[in-house]
């Protein structure tokens, strides 16, 4: 939509005294100067200021960003710049430096050098000429730059002790829906079009509420005049930066001006490349160009989004109750890092997929905190009737969950994508391709990632910004659906009834409390830069397919996965999981699951994992209280102290969040491995050996060092370990033996619960490698191994570990026989089946010092042989 002038009004015509047109945002920053903070001017105001602002007062509850806006200004005269006249505009800005503590707006500057008896301007005006233009068909009249904005920059030219800051300030009537008055007031909120005094009085009236007012760091005048400029060129650059720095703002505020979803669907179908693409369906299927034009039109309208602001507002009120009652509040961490990026670039969020949950908490998190929601990349089974119609108001676009073979859908999908980031819209999808069913990250998968760096390169219009997201929590809907599939049980398909039947379910429940991370973006730029050295840094047709682009893709994905666990937070549960489940009857004594939890906290603090990484500040008692108040744990009394404890149930499912977390205890957990059957080891060997796995680990966990980065963590995390009594160092020197105490000491029992969770990787490794030797180099292809070690992982998760759903995760196996070939410890014959020689062989035997001799001979014994053809007549079925 375009802004329309309109008709000035009495409600929002301009206050008295002077008169201003043009836009534009932050240019040359204030220099730094002494701290002094502004002193505001506090005489008295224009009397019908005083009038007029009592009478809004009622009506307008205001949100000040940043909360001390004064931090931005120092001593010197400040001249506020706003988007538009308006005398609500005016009464707003002077309500929000009041209640700031901002110098008054509706005062002159020192001196009055605009000449109108206050101390802002604004960049475009309404003016009856440009009704009469608009009414008549004839072009409205464009002045060329801001009066007052010229007479500033002359009155700085005249005197040269004059020093103004210039604050831009954008303000937001009905942005936040929070605290909206009512459902109605949905159709009256911020949006792009400029309205009519009617329009903005309902908008005050209904929406003056939910009122944001964001300040923005200060402009220098005198550093733009030290650039020589002529005056018109300095008044019109101050202008533009002014007007960039507005649309910016609200377009992360607001969102890009939309077109409305036939539109988008006209341009997508008007491409060269869909145009070429339904050619070439047309010869593949003999048919003619206007009957692949119907099926290009039915996959464009199949995908696209039909995004409507009153639906996300209505939505935001109905989430908002729901959010309330189901959960125990929702925590945000590190937002202000998106926020303070996010004008200029176009952010892709690329979070966690844990729940059916994430879409709608990202997108009504954003909304509540002044951002724009994205376009959500939604699975095509979730275009249920009425729900889907909602999602795609909502911003929710449909894609298929296969597109291979079909270029044509490919083609249309690809295009509405580039629309879409040609445009400024932001996106979220989720590059796991599903819900993890273990709590771990899966393997990412590049399709969309691949789409966003074309579009990218094919039209090099802003900057791309991945914004990866941890979302955490404490109880999940699906877990119980979780428990069935990982078992074998067919995925149950979405159907509106039993979206509707289990509603009444959820709102009976409580699912603890959900925490919101936004890890460290990654810039598109940057990873360019990095991996596409031969790119000469120009638009690139989508015919041309360079080696780098595939490498480009691989390692954003690879890059988002780190830094999303990068950005991990640790709840309650996660600890309260990492503890109970290191032991045969998932239960613990009340004292030792305290020290437990205490010892995992401490772990944390002391060797960080990254600044962004959250904890829980509830101490250890709080932790278990919460735990039972949820109904986690049980307690059971005992006259020698309480027992708590997990069903077997309840531990399947509290393995989901011991996986969350387990890749912040990699390198404590690798110690504590290594003394489950080994009293005494040598600290070179310690630091060989996690060498050695580390590459399996950090494919697996997604872990951001290199093999020397593991190293240095390891050796920190030893020097915890000799400080806290839970191994001791024999030997002066840094190469000298680690010993833990004998027998089953607290210390030998505070290990054992460290090194649990890491001990099924182990374990699950060893199973890949026991299957393999017992078939025999050049026999099994990678599928088929993938097959039978996760058939012998499931059967010795039924006889010995039944809090172990990872073991029915087939593709947990894929990722170790990936890395095993990749390492060249095997490798593909010309049959297709995998080879090995003695280094294989090596590598077991390094995995005999962290795993029992009992499990291994059980492992050894559970894994099966391939079913020849000779042996029974006819080739296996596919595993």
């Amino acid at each position: 939509m375009v802004r329309m002038p309109t008709q000035p009004n009495l409600f929002e015509a301009e206050p008295p005294q002077g008169g201003d047109s043009d836009p534009g945002p932050a240019g040359p920053r204030a220099p730094a100067g002494p701290p002094a903070r502004a002193t505001p001017a506090r005489g008295s105001r224009p009397l019908w200021a005083r009038l007029l602002g009592r009478l809004l007062r009622p009506w307008i509850s205001l949100r000040i960003e940043p909360q001390e806006p004064a931090s931005l200004v120092d001593g010197r005269p400040v001249c506020y710049v706003l988007e538009d006249y308006g005398l609500s505009n005016a009464l707003i800005l002077d309500r929000a430096c009041h209640d700031a503590g901002m110098p008054a707006p509706l005062r002159p500057l020192p001196g009055d050098p605009l000449g109108r008896r206050r101390a802002y301007v604004a960049l475009s005006r309404r003016t009856a000429s440009s009704a009469l233009a608009l009414a008549t068909g004839q072009a409205p009249q464009r002045r060329t730059h801001s009066e007052s904005l010229a007479r500033l920059l002359d009155a700085h030219r005249e005197d040269p002790a004059l020093d103004v800051q210039l604050v831009p300030v954008s303000i937001f009537v009905g942005r936040s829906p929070d605290k909206a008055s009512g459902w109605f007031s949905v159709l009256f909120s911020e949006n792009w079009a400029i309205v009519g005094r009617f329009r903005r009085l309902l908008a005050i009236l209904l929406n003056g509420r939910d009122t944001l007012v964001r300040f923005s760091a200060p402009v220098s005048i005198r550093a733009l005049l030290a650039e020589d400029l002529p005056p018109e060129r300095s008044v019109r650059k101050l202008s533009r930066l002014l007007r960039t720095h507005f649309n910016r703002l609200r377009e992360a505020v607001i969102g890009p001006d939309l077109s409305t979803r036939r539109l988008l669907i006209d341009k997508v179908l008007a491409s060269q490349p869909v145009k070429d693409a339904i050619a070439d369906q047309a010869r593949r299927d003999g048919t003619s160009v206007e009957e692949a034009w119907k099926k290009a039109h039915a996959m464009a309208y199949e995908i696209a989004a039909d995004y409507s602001h009153p639906v996300v507002r209505s939505a935001s009120f109905l989430l908002t109750s729901v959010w309330n009652r189901i959960y125990r509040g929702v925590l945000v961490h590190h937002l202000d890092h998106l926020k303070a990026v996010a004008p200029g670039n176009e952010v892709i969020y690329v979070p966690s997929h844990r729940s059916h949950m994430d879409y709608l908490l990202l997108s009504y998190l954003l909304y509540t905190k002044g951002i724009v929601p994205p376009h959500i990349v939604a699975g095509i089974n979730l275009n249920l009737p009425v729900v889907g119609s909602l999602l795609r108001k909502g911003g929710a676009f449909f894609i298929r969950r296969s597109i291979r073979g079909s270029a044509l859908y490919s083609a249309v999908l690809a295009e509405y994508v580039a629309l879409l980031i040609a445009g400024g819209y932001s996106i979220e999808y989720f590059i796991e391709g599903g819900r993890s069913r273990t709590g771990r990250l899966l393997q990412p998968k590049g399709g969309m990632i691949a789409m966003t760096v074309r579009a990218y390169l094919r039209q090099l219009s802003r900057p791309v910004l991945f914004q990866p997201v941890y979302i955490g929590y404490e109880k999940l809907m699906e877990g119980n659906s979780y428990l069935d599939e990982l078992s074998g049980k067919p995925k149950e398909k979405e159907s509106i009834w039993a979206l509707l039947w289990g509603i009444p379910k959820v709102l009976r429940q409580n699912y603890g409390q959900v925490v919101v991370n936004f890890g460290e973006p990654i810039a598109l730029a940057d990873l360019l830069a990095e991996h596409a050295t031969d790119w000469d840094g120009k638009a690139l047709p989508d015919e041309d397919k360079p080696e780098w682009l595939s490498r480009t893709v691989d390692a954003a994905a690879q890059r988002i996965q780190v830094n999303i666990n990068r950005a991990a937070d640790v709840n309650p549960i996660n600890l309260l999981a990492l503890a109970l489940l290191s032991t045969p009857k998932h239960a613990m004594g009340e004292a030792d699951l305290l020290a437990q939890i205490a010892l995992s906290k401490m772990l944390l603090a002391e060797v960080p994992y990254s600044d962004r990484v959250t904890v829980t500040p509830h101490s250890p008692e709080e932790i278990v209280a919460h735990g039972e108040e949820i109904g986690v744990l049980r307690r059971i009394p005992h006259p020698l102290g309480d027992v708590l404890s997990v069903g077997d149930d309840d531990a399947v499912l509290l393995s989901y969040f011991r996986n969350n977390v387990l890749h912040l205890f990699t390198a404590s957990a690798w110690i504590a491995c290594c003394f489950q059957h080994n009293r005494r080891m040598a600290r070179d060997t310690l630091l060989r050996l996690g060498r050695a796995v580390y590459p399996f680990l950090q494919g697996e966990l997604f872990l951001p060092w290199d093999e020397d980065g593991f190293a240095g963590r390891i050796s920190r995390t030893i020097e915890v370990f000799v400080r806290e009594g839970l191994l001791e160092q024999v030997g002066e020197d840094d190469g000298g033996i680690l010993a833990r105490n004998a027998g089953q000491s607290d210390e030998v029992f505070r290990l054992r619960a460290l090194g649990h969770p890491l001990q099924q990787a182990f374990e699950r490794y060893y199973i890949a490698i026991s299957v393999l030797a017992k078939n025999g180099s050049g026999t099994l292809g990678a599928a088929e191994l993938e097959g039978l070690c996760q058939l012998a992982a499931q059967r010795l998760s039924l006889l010995y570990a039944p809090a172990a759903p990872e073991f029915f995760d087939r593709s947990l196996f894929r990722g170790f026989i990936q890395k095993l070939r990749e390492l060249g410890l095997v490798k593909l014959d010309q049959n297709g089946k995998l080879v090995f020689d003695q280094r294989l062989e090596g590598w077991a035997k390094d995995a005999k010092i962290i795993l029992g001799r009992e499990l291994r001979h059980t492992i050894e014994k559970v894994s099966p042989e391939a079913v020849r053809p000779d042996e029974t007549g006819s080739a296996p079925p596919a595993p």
